[in-house]
């Protein structure tokens, strides 16, 4: 159903070397490129995960409560990719934990470079 998720940069390569090396970590890889989108997937035909300097022209910023959920499979993926992020200058949110959920939601939270708030989960998980 949904096709592709944005968000906003106002750095293109900045962003795209962030998150070139940090979906390398769960399979995915860039997509498309053009000047003005980057997207990136990890097969095709799923959704596609991009960063966009705006239409407007108009200086990106964050939204207040949107994120964006990185469904990655297992604890081990969350771990590593929250690390990675963290090692790429992104910032923490949240270390990977058990979130409390009765779905066994694990997550961790971070923001990219552009303090654009991402979570790394996966459901099922059991202590």
């Amino acid at each position: 159903m949904i096709g592709y998720i944005t968000l906003g940069t106002n750095d293109l390569e900045m962003a795209g070397a962030f998150y070139d090396e940090l979906l390398a970590e769960i399979g995915a890889r860039r997509a498309m490129t053009d000047e003005r989108m980057l997207g990136w997937s990890a097969e095709s035909g799923q959704t596609m995960f991009s960063v966009i300097k705006p239409f407007d022209e108009e200086t990106a910023t964050v939204g207040n409560g949107a994120m964006i959920a990185l469904d990655v499979g297992s604890a081990e993926n969350v771990e590593k990719l929250y690390r990675k992020a963290l090692s790429l200058g992104g910032t923490d949110e949240g270390e990977p934990r058990d979130r409390g959920s009765s779905m066994g939601f694990y997550g961790g939270y971070f923001r990219d470079l552009d303090g654009n708030k991402i979570v790394a989960y996966c459901l099922g998980w059991k202590p």
